[in-house]
């Protein structure tokens, strides 16, 4: 089967200029967004990215701007709302490094490790919803919503079936 917005690029194929890319997602790509994002919908979603291929380094700098305008569902109001995400990101890949490679670095938390290229080639499609789904909220919600707990039960019924009161009458 043919993945939907997919962009894959020949690493090997690439020249030490800077090579510039400019993608927007057709109607069709916007459908299969909404899916894999598991959003309500996108509604738009375009990027520039660069690829800086350095042979003598065996690495590829890939950088660019993503921005995406997502319907999004608030976790507060349950009511649908549009946002626009937009931002920059800088990748590096090592062109030869294998997994194995990067699990005997040893690498410390703070370390960048650089990503891998797999099969001689990245897909500029599955950077651009990787860099969007990192944009998107854990919990979306319109501005200014503001959660505000309501008990449904009197304070002193609330501070009754306090757990830790049960504790409290316990002997020591």
């Amino acid at each position: 089967m043919q993945k939907l917005f997919s962009y894959p690029i020949e690493v090997d194929g690439l020249s030490s200029a800077v090579k510039k890319y400019q993608i927007t997602a057709s109607a069709k790509d916007l459908v299969y967004l909404t899916e894999v994002l598991k959003v309500p919908a996108v509604k738009s979603c375009t990027a520039e990215i660069w690829l800086k291929h350095n042979r003598r380094d065996h690495t590829l700098d890939v950088t660019g701007k993503v921005k995406a305008e997502l319907e999004l569902t608030s976790v507060i109001s349950l009511e649908n709302f549009d946002k626009v995400y937009e931002g920059d990101f800088a990748l590096h890949y090592d062109t030869k490094a294998t997994y194995k490679d990067i699990r005997d670095m040893e690498p410390e938390f703070d370390d960048d490790v650089p990503d891998i290229v797999e099969d001689g080639k990245i897909d500029l499609g599955d950077i651009i919803i990787e860099q969007v789904a990192l944009m998107i909220e854990d919990y979306p919600r319109k501005d200014g919503e503001v959660f505000v707990f309501e008990s449904e039960f009197d304070a002193e019924t609330t501070e009754a079936m306090n757990p830790f009161n049960v504790l409290k009458k316990l002997k020591k």
